[in-house]
């Protein structure tokens, strides 16, 4: 008790002088007592006031320090259990070993290149000393010789003098003639090898060019028919390699079944010069559809996406077919169409215009850019989903100051994450690679180094039979008896 009244001994005492002195004054002078009642209300709700502030201040002084030492004691606590996850000695040490070993037979492996190596230049150094070795004057009447390969031996002997009269000085002329006498029949033997040797230089190259349009042809007529195909290549997560997108390639088969496919790099330019881009972007956006409502009547979440030509946003009836398919089938919401960096940047008011009933339907997505430069928020502004990097430009950037991005390379992926952009870095074909893009904080990856495009079955891209409407049965005609009838026709 003693305690309590000293700490609030101050405060009795207030309101005991308050009461002896206030409560006559009550009685004689009411005005004044409830002035003077509200201007100790009024100074008391003040220092109450002042008094809470700095109990917050205090408090949230307090709350600061035990976060810092939560935080504190959270890192002791994964030191902790690192220290406690380290593989004993005897583990580290087989660890070691077997480290080791690996190293050896890898540096055997590059020594024994290296050897390689050193006979092969040892060797063309020899060649390039035998070269040297030989007279420049025996070397200048080849090129005159091999024209009139056809001639006989003496044939070069006449030629002789016709480099000789371009020299001035005589005397130089007399000197040089023994000189070239000696080595004739020296430089007898080299046209012979000479004239093999010359259909190894690009002299075979011309008539490649008489080739293409028997493959453009060929290409045109694959095209036409049954030749064109799909392939899908799945999108993994980062590091856990989850499936949770495709991304649909066009093939074309032009040889029989054993010949591998032709790639976009094959075949595109071809369509293109012949103005069939939009047909292929056509048939491609058909069964890209059909493989997303496979997916759909499955229950899968993954989507598919497929790069669209550049030159198909200037063909508006492509766009409004897939906008009047999308509309009619909620099940392509997992669809999603790739554009170009530059076809995004050079949209159109007509363009906006064709690509905004898409919106909200199906995906968009941004595909081969040509520098770093990305916008989050103008990305969001028109319904880009996710931007596809190839990795090499992720992990080694180019020294140029127009492909290099505003923010550093390893902040790109949470900017984009932040305006809920999906970056997929593209081309992953080596699995060393794959730590470098966990490191900068890429939340997807796709290539060869996780799977390889593989063709769409057939029965999938077989269209499901349409389910004919079942008429409703005839109704059967009611009995009913002669009387019921007789009333009814009253």
């Amino acid at each position: 008790m003693v305690p309590v009244l000293g700490r609030y001994a101050g405060l009795l005492t207030v309101g005991l002088l308050g009461l002896v002195v206030f409560g006559p004054l009550a009685v004689f002078l009411p005005l004044w007592s409830a002035m003077t009642l509200g201007a100790a209300a009024a100074l008391a709700g003040g220092l109450a006031l002042t008094r809470i502030a700095t109990l917050k201040a205090r408090c949230e002084k307090l709350s600061g320090e035990v976060d810092l030492l939560s935080r504190r004691l959270l890192k002791v606590e994964t030191a902790g259990a690192g220290a406690a996850a380290q593989p004993r000695p005897e583990a580290a040490e087989a660890a070691l070993r077997a480290q080791i070993e690996e190293l050896t037979v890898e540096f055997g492996l590059l020594s024994g290149i290296v050897r390689d190596l050193t006979t092969v230049l040892s060797a063309q150094d020899a060649e390039i000393a035998a070269l040297k070795a030989r007279p420049a004057e025996a070397l200048r009447p080849q090129p005159e010789a091999v024209p009139g390969a056809a001639l006989p031996d003496a044939a070069p002997a006449p030629a002789l003098p016709r480099p000789q009269v371009s020299a001035t000085p005589p005397r130089e002329d007399g000197a040089l003639r023994p000189q070239a006498v000696p080595p004739d029949p020296q430089p007898a033997p080299n046209p012979a090898p000479s004239v093999p040797a010359r259909p190894i230089p690009p002299r075979p190259i011309p008539p490649r060019p008489a080739a293409p349009p028997v493959d453009e042809a060929g290409l045109i007529g694959a095209f036409e028919g049954d030749g064109l195909e799909i392939h899908l290549q799945p999108v993994v997560t980062l590091p856990q390699r989850k499936v949770v997108a495709y991304e649909a390639l066009a093939r074309l088969r032009i040889g029989g079944p054993g010949v591998p496919p032709a790639e976009p790099e094959v075949f595109l330019p071809v369509l293109e010069r012949f103005g069939r881009t939009t047909e292929l972007d056509r048939r491609m956006l058909q069964r890209a559809t059909i493989v997303a409502r496979h997916l759909a009547r499955r229950g899968s979440e993954t989507l598919l996406t497929y790069s669209l030509s550049p030159l198909s946003l200037f063909e508006p009836g492509l766009l409004r077919e897939l906008a009047r398919t999308a509309t009619d089938d909620p099940a392509l919401a997992g669809l999603t169409i790739a554009l170009p960096q530059a076809s995004w940047r050079r949209l159109d008011a007509g363009q906006r215009g064709l690509l905004a009933p898409l919106r909200g339907r199906i995906g968009f997505s941004l595909d081969r850019p040509d520098d770093l430069r990305f916008d989050a928020a103008e990305f969001a502004d028109r319904g880009i989903g996710q931007v596809k990097v190839p990795a090499e430009m992720l992990l080694r950037p180019r020294s140029d100051r127009g492909s290099l991005s505003d923010i550093a390379v390893e902040d790109i992926a949470p900017a984009l994450t932040r305006a809920g952009i999906r970056l997929i870095a593209t081309g992953v074909a080596d699995e060393a690679d794959v730590p470098d893009l966990i490191d900068l904080d890429v939340p997807f990856a796709q290539g060869t180094a996780f799977a390889a495009p593989r063709p769409v079955r057939s029965e999938v891209l077989a269209a499901p039979p349409v389910e004919q409407p079942v008429p409703p049965p005839e109704p059967t005609p009611e009995r009913r008896p002669f009387r019921s009838v007789l009333r009814r026709a009253v």
